[in-house]
Formats: structure tokens, C-alpha cells, sequence
């Protein structure tokens, strides 16, 4: 619990200064190389977020930009934070998955009633021989698997292989416009030297970057952003470092003494977010963004929505049809009653997203994204 001394900052202030850390006030003049490292990753449980994710905070940038990173092997695509498929840079691809190398491995022993008489290290090695050779599929990795261990469940197999080594998606897959069936091999197997000198991250250089990507923050807040426990150590022993508030429950939150914490009477443009945006994921307590009278709609059962921030806050979900024909159409449906001047800056924003994203000039209509 946060000292009764500690300066409290409400939701709104909270709101300002994360928006800013995620490059949301205004788009930032930064490569699509330094901004995947500066966020620590987009999430990428599907292919195009990570670049709608870019579009929302770059000044200028187009799909290519992202799309050439990934075929250069400068970004790769890996399962990391919370068990999920997220887009890294190379260093951080190599430096951030040994961090969460505990939490695979219990997932690994969360499967262990299917991998009866099965030798993790001795898997590992024959799977990583196996991917090495060339990139392959899940279903192959499995089949190949299970030549060695017959009675042992594939799903089980499939899921130690995917936890025990840090197996990258190649491209064509991820690449803007292109289209591949998702296979596998090491990160250190596919980006070659690169590999050579990069080095696990400490924890503490990661909390550090943690707040200057999504700060002020709890310890629980980093925790569920990484999918990770236990980080309390980090933070007391960084504690000299840092800055410490406490929000208006009272929770602690510590901050970089130079991040930026703007005004909260600071303008937020309108912004289209993709589904799985980290922005909506990276804190124990959402309400920094997501009011509590909308908490649960950008989602459907297990399926994530695009989601549209009016004045940095969640207000309503999006979707394009005929993505990729000659004249899209992105469809928003607002939450909540709109000033008709908001209305124009969402739909310029929206036009600008069309123009950008889609290659095309559009059309932005209010209405149900489910009509």
C-alpha cells in the first residue's frame, strides 16, 4: 500500500501520462524499428495489429515500413509476454523470452499428465535439430514428436516444443499484403549473426523500460503485462530510482523521475487501436483507459474488437469492410453521444486511417460494426 504521503494521481492524469509514454497524444517522428523497441514489443496474436498499432503513433508511416523490418530479419514474430505472439525487435526478441523462460516452463508442466516419460531437454534437442534444418510447421513438429514419443499427447508435445525453445513465425508470415502458413524455427537459427552478443535483459533494466512504456505503474501492473509474479523484489530494489504515487484507490505506482506526466487537460486526438492493442492489456487496474460504464465491450466472448479512444479513453469499436478493395469503408460505433465536432475528428482520423492502411481513399460511416 502506497504511503498516505505519496502524491495521488487520478485517472485522468494517469490517462495523460500513458498516452504519452505510448506515443497517443501525438504521432512521434520515430522509426518503426525504435518504436517496436521503445513499446517492448506489439502485441501480434493476428497479423495485421502490430501495424495498425504503428499507424496509430508514427508520424507518416505505412505499412512497408513494418512489412521490410520483418523481411530484413530486424523484427520477428515470438511468443513472449502472457503466453502471446508478439512482434520484437531482434534484441529484444533474444533478450526479452529468457525472462519469461519460468512462466513457459510451467506452462510446459501444466501438460505434464500428456508428456508421461517424456525427457523435456532431450525434446527440446531433437526439436530444435528438427526446425533448424529448415522452418516447419506445428503440425510437422508434433508428427515428428511423436515418432519419439508415440504415447505421449500431441497437443502436450506441441506446447512443450512451443514453450521450450524460442521458436520464431518466418516470413512470408507477418509480412503486410502476403500471405503463409505459419512455420517455425529458432530465433538464433533465423537471424543468424545477429544473434551473437545480444544478451539476456535483467530484470531491473526491464522495469525501467516497463514505466517508460506504461508507467506510472504497480507492481501488479507489470506483472500483468508480463505474465509474470513475484516482481516486487525489482521495484524495492529500484525504489531509490524511482518516483512513487499512488492512485486514487490508494495503490502505489512508481515512475521514471524524467517520464513525461503532461497536464491532464492535455488534448488526445481520436485513435483507431487494432484488437489485442497492449495499450488495453499491460495493467492490472484498466481503468486508465477504459471507463467502467464500457469495462467488458471490446470484447465478444474470447474475440477482441478494434476499439476507437475519444479524449485518450475508450469509447467505441471498429471495423473496415472490403479491406482491401478500391474504395473501403470503415464503419465506427461509438458508445456514447459524440459532439458533432468529435464526430468530424474521428472521421478525419478515420479517413487518414484508410488512406494509410489501405492504400485507398474510403468512406467512415456511425453505426453497429455488427449491421
Amino acid at each position: 500500500m502506497a504511503s498516505r504521503t505519496n502524491p495521488v494521481l487520478d485517472t485522468r492524469a494517469l490517462n495523460r501520462a500513458t498516452l504519452a509514454r505510448q506515443l497517443l497524444l501525438s504521432r512521434a517522428e520515430m522509426t518503426p524499428l525504435d518504436a517496436v523497441a521503445h513499446l517492448l514489443g506489439l502485441q501480434a496474436q493476428n497479423v495485421k495489429p502490430p501495424y495498425f498499432q504503428l499507424h496509430a503513433r508514427l508520424a507518416g508511416f505505412r505499412p512497408d515500413g513494418l512489412a521490410r523490418l520483418m523481411e530484413e530479419r530486424k523484427v520477428v514474430r515470438m511468443v513472449t509476454m502472457r503466453s502471446t505472439i508478439h512482434t520484437h525487435t531482434v534484441r529484444d526478441a533474444l533478450g526479452l523470452r529468457p525472462l519469461v523462460q519460468g512462466a513457459r516452463d510451467r506452462e510446459v508442466n501444466y501438460f505434464r499428465k500428456g508428456l508421461v516419460g517424456v525427457d523435456p531437454e532431450r525434446l527440446a534437442r531433437r526439436a530444435r535439430a528438427f526446425v533448424e534444418a529448415e522452418p516447419r510447421t506445428m503440425g510437422e513438429i508434433r508428427e515428428e514428436l511423436l515418432r519419439e514419443w508415440p504415447s505421449a499427447d500431441p497437443q502436450s508435445l506441441s506446447v512443450a516444443a512451443r514453450c521450450l525453445l524460442p521458436l520464431v513465425q518466418v516470413t512470408p508470415r507477418g509480412v503486410w499484403g502476403r500471405s503463409g502458413q505459419v512455420r517455425l524455427t529458432t530465433v538464433e537459427s533465423w537471424v543468424g549473426d545477429a544473434a551473437h552478443g545480444e544478451e539476456e535483459q535483467g530484470i531491473d533494466a526491464v522495469v525501467l523500460r516497463y514505466l517508460g512504456a506504461f508507467g506510472p505503474a504497480s507492481v501488479k501492473d507489470m506483472q500483468t503485462w508480463a505474465g509474470l509474479t513475484r516482481l516486487r523484489e525489482p521495484f524495492e530494489r529500484l525504489r531509490p530510482r524511482l518516483l512513487a504515487f499512488r492512485d486514487e484507490n490508494g495503490v502505489e505506482l512508481f515512475d521514471l523521475p524524467d517520464a513525461p506526466r503532461p497536464d491532464p487537460a492535455t488534448p488526445a486526438p481520436p485513435r483507431f487501436l487494432p484488437e489485442f492493442d497492449n495499450l488495453l492489456l499491460s495493467h492490472a487496474d484498466r481503468s486508465r483507459v477504459v471507463p467502467p460504464e464500457v469495462k467488458g465491450r471490446a470484447w465478444s466472448g474470447n474475440q477482441a474488437h478494434r476499439t476507437l479512444l475519444v479524449d485518450g479513453f475508450l469509447a467505441g469499436l471498429w471495423r473496415i469492410d472490403d479491406e482491401d478493395g478500391a474504395r473501403p469503408r470503415l464503419t465506427v460505433e461509438l458508445f456514447g453521444t459524440q459532439t458533432p465536432a468529435r464526430k468530424d475528428e474521428i472521421a478525419a482520423e478515420g479517413e487518414a486511417l484508410l488512406a494509410g492502411m489501405a492504400g485507398a481513399p474510403g468512406a467512415v460511416r456511425f453505426g453497429s460494426i455488427h449491421g
